[in-house]
């Protein structure tokens, strides 16, 4: 079966075979691929009176065309999304997290300061926590507090590194 211009496929090896280019935004030529500038035209780029651009797809997830239930309508060569993301307080709905301190009130069960190197570890033959319900003490307000610290985070979704080419050659696809 022969592949189709403008045909973008996975490949699991570091060069584009012949007739294939790599899907990394690379300006080419009219002139050199007009069948292919004629798919394309200039959606990914380009002037659109000497080159145009292949598809980029390093580091980005390819997504459908149109508009799924509830999701926004994506069109041909839009890009979206971020590599990272700063995460706002307005961001986030307002919602706690209740941190109970339980005091040991046991002598023997308390540990003192840890020195460095040195872990808490639980005694063999007794619990060092309490058997107690309910909290008999508070953090101080800032040990829970939030904070987003101002600074980003990362937003991708799991990905595995492998190579997109585009056909440069190929059957020219027919609309039906």
């Amino acid at each position: 079966m022969n592949n189709f211009l403008g045909e973008i496929q996975i490949f699991g090896f570091n060069y584009p075979p012949a007739n294939w280019a790599f899907c990394d935004g690379s300006l080419v030529a009219i002139r050199q691929y007009t069948a292919l500038f004629s798919l394309l035209g200039t959606v990914y780029g380009g002037d659109g009176k000497t080159t145009f651009a292949l598809p980029n797809l390093q580091g980005q997830a390819a997504c459908a065309t149109g508009m799924g239930p509830g999701l926004a309508d994506y069109q041909l060569g839009e890009n979206f999304g971020s590599e990272t993301v700063t995460l706002l307080s307005t961001e986030m709905p307002s919602h706690t997290h209740t941190a109970n301190l339980f005091l040991q009130n046991d002598v023997t069960k308390r540990m003192s300061s840890p020195v460095a190197g040195a872990a808490p570890l639980a005694p063999t033959a007794t619990s060092p926590f309490t058997k107690s319900q309910s909290s008999n003490g508070s953090f101080a307000p800032s040990f829970i507090g939030p904070s987003t610290g101002g600074q980003p985070h990362a937003n991708q979704q799991p990905y595995l590194a492998v190579n997109f080419c585009i056909a440069l050659q190929g059957d020219f696809p027919q609309r039906p």
